[in-house]
C-alpha cells in the first residue's frame, strides 16, 4: 500500500503561538519578560523547545547550553498545560487526509514532538482519528532527520516503505527524506514560507487541496 507520512508542526498544524508561550513562560519565570514573538518567531518555534531556548537566552545573554537543558522539561510542562490554546489547522490538511484515505493512501505521523504531547494535541482538536499512526520524538531511540522514525510510521499504518513520501516544512524533513531514499514535499505556507523551494524539495505544496492528485503521481 502506498503513504503519506506528514511532519506534525508547521505542517498539519500552526502550532507556534502556542510553542512561543510555553517558551516565554520559561523567560519570564527567570525575569526576561516575553522574549519571543509569536508571528516573527514562528520558524524558530517549528524546530522545536531547545531551539527556542537557545534563540531566547541568545538574544538576552542570559543563558546558554546549561540553562536550555535545566529550562526544557519546564517548557515542556507549561506547553502541555496549554496545548492547543492558539493552535489551528492549516486550511484543507484534514480534507487533503480524508481524500488520501478515500484513494487508498495510507496516512501516518511522524514528528520531531515528544509523542505523548502530538496525541495530546491531535485529541484536544478532535484530530486523533484522522491520523492515528503516530510516531514521535521519543518513540524511538533516534528522532528525525533519522529515516527510522518515518520507517516506523510507515509500518505502523501497514504500508510498503518503498511507496512512501514525506509532507514536511524544513530542511529536517527534507533531509529524514532522502536519508529514507523516498519523495518530500515542504508545504510553502508554514512558518517559512516559500523560502523552502531554496532546499529544492521534490515539490513546494502552495495548497493542501493538491496534496491527493500530487501524491498519486509521486507514488504512481
Amino acid at each position: 500500500m502506498r503513504c503519506v507520512v506528514f511532519d506534525l508542526d508547521g505542517t498539519l498544524i500552526d502550532t507556534s503561538a502556542d510553542l512561543v508561550a510555553a517558551a516565554n513562560a520559561c523567560f519570564r519565570a527567570r525575569g526576561l519578560g516575553d522574549v519571543l514573538d509569536p508571528r516573527a518567531d514562528a520558524a524558530v518555534a517549528v524546530r522545536g523547545g531547545r531551539a527556542m531556548l537557545r534563540e531566547g537566552f541568545a538574544r538576552t545573554g542570559a543563558g546558554g547550553a546549561e540553562d536550555v537543558e535545566t529550562e526544557y522539561p519546564r517548557l515542556l510542562e507549561a506547553y502541555g498545560a496549554a496545548i492547543a490554546v492558539h493552535s489551528t489547522p492549516y486550511e484543507g490538511a484534514w480534507a487533503a487526509v480524508e481524500t488520501l484515505r478515500s484513494r487508498d493512501i495510507a496516512v501516518a505521523l511522524c514528528t520531531n514532538k515528544p509523542e505523548g504531547l502530538a496525541r495530546r494535541l491531535m485529541a484536544e482538536m478532535g484530530t486523533a482519528h484522522c491520523l492515528p499512526s503516530l510516531v514521535g520524538a521519543d518513540t524511538l531511540p533516534v528522532s528525525k532527520p533519522d529515516p527510522a522514525p518515518f520507517r516506523e510510521a510507515v509500518a505502523r499504518a501497514g504500508a510498503d516503505p518503498a511507496r512512501a513520501m514525506l509532507v514536511g516544512d524544513t530542511e529536517t524533513d527534507l533531509k529524514t527524506a532522502r536519508a529514507a531514499g523516498v519523495p518530500c514535499v515542504l508545504v510553502g505556507f508554514g512558518p517559512a514560507g516559500r523560502s523552502v523551494e531554496a532546499l529544492a524539495p521534490d515539490a513546494v505544496l502552495d495548497r493542501f487541496a493538491d496534496l491527493p492528485d500530487l501524491a498519486g503521481r509521486m507514488l504512481a
